[in-house]
């Protein structure tokens, strides 16, 4: 009998949760055993806002520091928190299918006011850039405040009064069995998504082929497609653009339709673009529509509201 693949994820709940689906699909569909082996990471310890210790990257980088030493085999992290830029020697084995990667307005349970009902200058918590331009580009009066912390200190905060409502990825609450706390589903066509919001990246060393081979089992194609042109967009704005970025991209008779949109921080101002193509050209399809966002004047809403 082989060893169990030793499988690296952050201890937070979620982090263990969506680490926990993914060693059940592999041993599922392999038969290998694999075992959750826990990482803290900077973005884990540190109390600062995200946007200040470095933005997403901060979750990732102590757990591809372990792949890199062999003390784990893989990884898992949610998409949304990988940096566009290839890291050296490592692979994206899998993406798994993805699940709903909508935003959703959170309250305590069995609240049920949706974002139009909430009463004039009410207090929204959220921890994300593109998140707090969009709900001041939908709601101008309300009070957005940065916040941070996992999915239930959040949560809590609207529990203790602190505020009227949060906004979460729905993807997220629905792994941790919090689907009790959503008053509402926010469609992309309302607020964007970040890029890979919902989706799964598996990461192992690139040198080890077999494990590679193996992790590909979990991959699929049409979630890869979509997240591909979506992290497309970011990658190419990201040169020149620190504006709230959302993008989107589905599948529908083997199409890939996209749309993405650059947000000026205090809401007032976007650029919001789609595109659609064959599912093969997933990355091209990403960086022509942010060549098209660019020539729309999204580097413009970087503005006075970046810092």
């Amino acid at each position: 009998m082989s060893a169990p693949l030793r499988l690296g994820t952050r201890k937070s709940l979620m982090a263990m949760t969506q680490s926990q689906q993914v060693a059940d699909m592999l041993t599922r569909r392999t038969g290998h055993a694999v075992e959750l082996a826990g990482v803290t990471t900077e973005g884990d310890v540190s109390k600062a806002l995200l946007a200040q210790i470095g933005g997403t990257g901060v979750f990732v980088s102590g757990l591809r520091d372990r792949l890199l030493s062999g003390e784990v085999d893989f990884a898992v992290h949610s998409l949304k928190d990988l940096p566009t830029a290839p890291p050296e020697g490592i692979a994206l084995a899998a993406i798994p299918p993805r699940d709903d990667p909508r935003d959703c307005l959170c309250g305590v349970p069995g609240f049920t006011a949706k974002l139009a009902d909430l009463p004039k200058a009410a207090r929204i918590g959220t921890g994300s850039p593109r998140r707090m331009a969009q709900l001041r580009a939908l709601r101008g009066d309300l009070d957005v405040v940065a916040i941070r912390g996992n999915a239930d200190t959040r949560l809590r905060k609207v529990e203790d009064g602190e505020l009227d409502a949060v906004v979460l990825a729905y993807a997220g609450l629905g792994r941790i069995g919090r689907i009790e706390s959503v008053a509402e589903v926010l469609d992309p066509d309302r607020m964007l998504p970040a890029p890979g919001q919902g989706a799964l990246a598996i990461e192992c060393r690139a040198d080890r082929e077999d494990l590679v081979a193996l992790l590909g089992t979990l991959d699929d194609l049409e979630t890869r497609a979509a997240v591909t042109a979506e992290r497309a967009v970011l990658a190419a704005l990201e040169a020149g653009c620190s504006a709230p970025v959302g993008a989107y991209a589905a599948e529908t008779d083997e199409k890939l339709y996209l749309t993405a949109a650059v947000i000026g921080f205090d809401g007032s101002r976007q650029v919001r673009l789609s595109a659609s193509g064959h599912p093969s050209e997933a990355e091209r399809l990403g960086r022509d529509l942010a060549a098209r966002l660019f020539a729309e004047g999204a580097d413009q809403l970087m503005g006075e509201h970046a810092h």
